[in-house]
């Protein structure tokens, strides 16, 4: 797709999406977003290996993944994203800070975020894989 107009949420309908959030609250309320998008939502994950478990278990057009797991550092789940050319962002209250060099590049979502920041952060995400 080569059309570069903004994508409505229905642009976003029938795309498989692997929510990784440790926080209960936030996972629902991410889950619920998406399924208001019409996305199938694959998870929630809440650590490193259950979300690896659902990457290599499942065909996947997108992720969002928050940074901190319980402590844990998601990265291990953005490499292998990254190394089958599926688009994903990350959610964090840190911002930019806390990612390492060769994650700069990748669309942030810093929390709070509401429905309409989530949808243009997808959005985002998936223009950047265009080309």
């Amino acid at each position: 797709m080569t059309d570069a107009r903004p994508m409505d949420a229905s642009a976003l309908a029938g795309r498989r999406i692997l929510a990784v959030e440790d926080e209960s609250l936030v996972a629902m309320f991410l889950e619920d977003l998406l399924v208001e998008f019409g996305c199938t939502v694959i998870g929630p994950a809440s650590r490193v290996h259950d979300a690896l478990t659902l990457v290599e278990s499942n065909f996947l057009d997108g992720a969002v993944l928050d940074i901190n797991l319980a402590g844990e550092r998601v990265f291990p789940v953005a490499d292998r994203l990254a190394e089958l050319k599926i688009p994903f962002l990350f959610a964090t209250g840190y911002g930019e800070a806390g990612l390492p060099d060769v994650y700069r590049s990748k669309v942030v979502l810093q929390k709070p975020y509401s429905a309409q920041t989530l949808r243009k952060a997808l959005e985002q995400c998936f223009s950047s894989m265009r080309g």
